[in-house]
């Protein structure tokens, strides 16, 4: 019976290794991190953070030399609990965030404007004009 090889891909291994550490490590510090997403779409970038059982206000807005940093605070509630009530497991995240994107050069941050519903931040940054019309360029690479 002939079996298949496989090729092995070191670096994917590696990867994926560094990925399991990081979620490890993000479990155990509790630390939040909205996953986002970025498109562009009509002439702007929406952002798109996944902020599940955040309040709008708890959410702050911020851009610096062409960074845009979405972050805030999000406290745990204090609930009477009965005295026989004892927590088995929490998975719930409190406490602060933090995610920064870079944005194109010449963004107008007081055009810039942020929604939330249904536990999804969006924030939609109007790209300037001439954004589009750039072209990326291509450097030849000279032999020596």
């Amino acid at each position: 019976m002939a079996t298949a090889m496989t090729r092995w891909h070191p670096l994917e291994d590696l990867a994926d290794l560094r990925s399991r550490f990081d979620k490890m490590f993000e479990d155990f510090a509790g630390d939040f991190r909205p996953a986002i997403d970025v498109v562009r779409k009509n002439g702007s970038l929406v952002v798109r953070a996944d902020v599940p059982g955040i309040k709008a206000e708890e959410i702050e807005i911020e851009v610096k030399d062409d960074i845009l940093t979405i972050s805030g605070e999000h406290q745990e509630t204090k609930e009477e609990k009965d005295e026989d009530e004892r927590v088995v497991r929490s998975e719930r995240h409190f406490g602060s965030f933090s995610r920064s994107i870079s944005l194109p050069p010449d963004v107008t941050a007081d055009d810039i404007s942020a929604s939330c519903k249904d536990g999804v931040l969006e924030v939609t940054v109007p790209l300037p004009a001439d954004d589009e019309a750039r072209e990326a360029k291509t450097v030849p690479v000279e032999a020596v």
